[in-house]
Order: structure tokens, then sequence, then C-alpha cells
């Protein structure tokens, strides 16, 4: 979801709700504690240089009961944003805390809900890294790794 996207819902809203991945509300009382715009410069595994731009809403619950963010409000709060910090149309990014992290998510909107969306990782060269397509994971299909056989009172270390 743009920019442009999230402020053309906001200005048709009586009221904001985000949904996580699970399909968990986030509390009604949370606050939108930032809009930013991050860059990301770097270079993948098959050394092309590569640049990234997105807004960043990060999201935050407070024991504050008594407040709940507005649609009016968090659109100045975005027009602030892009007049302040020059942001331009760009896809928004969310930042939550979850229990033992900080989750990062994309953002759809469903009709009803802002959607937290799963974001994954993914090779960027696959042509020049050397893992055959055959190998590459798929979504969805990662399985955790096999404990060690060693325990700490195994004795075997």
């Amino acid at each position: 979801m743009t920019l442009s996207a999230i402020k053309s819902e906001l200005q048709k809203a009586t009221t904001i709700a985000f949904q996580l991945p699970n399909g968990e509300l986030i509390a009604p009382h949370f606050h939108v504690t930032e809009v930013g715009k991050i860059t990301k410069h770097f270079i993948d595994c098959g050394g092309t240089i590569r640049s990234e731009e997105v807004a960043n809403f990060q999201l935050w619950e407070a024991q504050d009961y008594d407040h709940r963010l507005h649609p009016e409000k968090l659109l100045n709060i975005i027009e602030l944003s892009e007049q302040k910090l020059g942001l331009t149309d760009l896809e928004i990014e969310v930042e939550y805390q979850m229990k033992d992290s900080i989750g990062k998510f994309g953002l759809e909107f469903d009709g009803t809900h802002f959607q937290l969306t799963s974001k994954i990782t993914n090779c960027l060269a696959p042509d020049h890294c050397g893992i055959p397509e055959s190998k590459m994971p798929k979504v969805g299909e990662w399985k955790a790794k096999a404990t060690s056989c060693c325990t700490p009172d195994s004795g075997c270390c």
C-alpha cells in the first residue's frame, strides 16, 4: 500500500483498525509513534548495488486506554511527514512490537481493516550465488533446523 492509497482510505474511514497476519487485531488504543522514510543502500550476493526506499510507520501500544487514533489525526501526521521529510508516494512498511522482537510488515487494506502482511527474504541474485533452483526454498516450506544431539548434560562437549 502506498501513502496515497492509505490517505484515500483514511479520508473515507471513521475508525482505524490494524490486523496482524494471524488475524489478531492490534489493540484499539495503539499509537503511531513514527512516520519516516527509510533508505536502504546495499549490495546483493551477486555484487549488484541496490537501493530501496519506503515510508515507515511504527505502531505502539501503551497502557493508555483513553486515547484512540482517529483517521483524520493519522492523515494529518502523514501529510506533515510528507511536507517535512519530503516523502513521495512510497510503499508503506509497518513496524510493530511483537513478543520478543520488532515485526516488520507490508500493508494492505481489505475494505475494513488495514492488514499487516508478512514480509519474506529472498536471494536477489540466484544466477550468481550458486544455489541450484531445486534447492531454493519456497515460501512456507521453511523447516526448523534439527536440534543438536549435544545437550548441556550429555557429556559430548
